[in-house]
C-alpha cells in the first residue's frame, strides 16, 4: 500500500492529519473498512499446506523433529509472506499508473523508471496490459492520488484518479490482482464499491500537504465510480452500481462507529482484570 503525505500507520491504524506539521487525528477509508470481518481461515490454511509440501527441506526433516519443527514454522509464515508480497507488488503496479496519469497531465513523471521497476520483479505484464487499458478507455486525468478529507463522519483517504471518459467523471480505484486457472483476472470484491462511495462523500480534497490547505470537493458528483482490477493478461473496470451506493455509504458508517468504539476501548486499557478470592469466613 502506498503512503500518502499526511498519512501515517499508528497503533490503530493508519490515519491521516491535516498537515505535516500536525498530528494524525482521523482513520483511512481503509483503516475503517478493515474492521469489517474477513474470513481467511482456508486462506491461511491452504498457504501454510502449500509451503510445506513444496519446502525442500521436508523428506530429510522427516526423520528430525528440530528440522520439522523449522519446516512447520516457516510454513505457518507463508500467508504472511505471500500478503506483504503481494502488497509490495500492488504499490509497484499502483506507481506505474500513477505516473502515466502524471504524464497524461504533463507533469513530471518516471513513467520509464516505473515501468523498469516492474520488470526487475518479473511484472511487465501488468504494465503492459494497462496500457492496452489506458489506450482503450482513453481518460482524461483530472486529479491524480488526490487526499480527501470528510470532517462530518471523522475520516480521510486518497483516491487512485479521478478521470473523465467518455465525458463522464470517474472516481477509479485500481485493485492489482491475480490471474485464475482460465488465465482471467480475478475479480474484485464488493468492498470496492464501499471504498468508493467514501471517496464520493469527501467534503474537502488536499491542495497542500505543508501549509494543510483544503479545498470543497469538486467531485461529489461524479458519474461512475470505477474499480479497475489489474492483471498480468488483462484489465477489467467495473461499476458500483447507483441503486446500491446508499447501502454501502451506511455500511461504511456502521463501520466507522465500530472502530470509534474499539479504539476507545483499546485506549481505556485492559478489560478484564483477575478476581482474588474472599477473605476465609470466621469459623463460628
Amino acid at each position: 500500500m502506498t503512503q500518502p503525505r499526511l498519512a501515517e500507520q499508528t497503533e490503530y491504524g493508519r490515519m491521516y492529519a491535516r498537515s505535516t506539521s500536525e498530528q494524525a487525528t482521523v482513520p483511512s477509508i481503509t483503516t475503517v473498512l478493515s474492521r469489517a470481518a474477513t474470513d481467511l481461515d482456508g486462506w491461511y490454511g491452504y498457504s501454510a499446506a502449500q509451503a510445506a509440501v513444496q519446502d525442500d527441506r521436508l523428506r530429510a526433516a522427516l526423520g528430525s523433529p528440530a528440522q520439522l519443527r523449522a519446516v512447520v514454522r516457516d510454513a505457518a509464515k507463508a500467508a504472511q509472506r505471500h500478503r506483504d508480497d503481494a502488497a509490495a507488488r500492488g504499490d509497484r503496479v499502483h506507481t506505474y499508473a500513477e505516473q502515466i496519469a502524471l504524464r497524461a497531465l504533463g507533469r513530471p513523471h518516471r513513467a520509464a523508471e516505473a515501468r523498469a521497476t516492474l520488470a526487475e520483479h518479473g511484472e511487465e505484464r501488468f504494465a503492459s496490459r494497462f496500457d492496452e487499458w489506458w489506450d482503450l478507455y482513453a481518460p482524461e486525468p483530472l486529479a491524480v492520488e488526490v487526499t480527501v478529507w470528510n470532517s462530518t463522519v471523522g475520516y480521510a483517504g486518497t483516491l487512485d484518479l479521478v478521470a473523465r471518459i467518455a465525458g463522464k467523471v470517474c472516481l477509479i480505484d485500481y485493485k492489482t490482482k491475480g490471474t485464475d486457472r482460465d488465465g482471467r483476472v480475478k475479480s474484485l470484491d464488493a468492498k470496492v464499491v464501499t471504498q468508493l462511495v467514501a471517496g464520493l462523500k469527501a467534503e474537502e480534497s488536499l491542495v497542500d500537504a505543508e501549509a494543510g490547505t483544503w479545498e470543497p470537493w469538486a467531485y461529489g458528483g461524479a458519474d461512475l465510480l470505477l474499480g479497475v482490477a489489474v492483471g498480468e493478461t488483462e484489465v477489467v473496470p467495473v461499476q458500483a452500481v447507483p441503486a446500491v451506493l446508499e447501502q454501502h455509504w451506511y455500511k461504511f458508517c456502521a463501520l466507522h462507529r465500530l472502530w470509534t468504539q474499539e479504539t476507545a476501548l483499546a485506549a481505556a486499557g485492559p478489560a478484564l482484570r483477575p478476581v482474588p478470592p474472599p477473605p476465609p469466613r470466621e469459623q463460628p
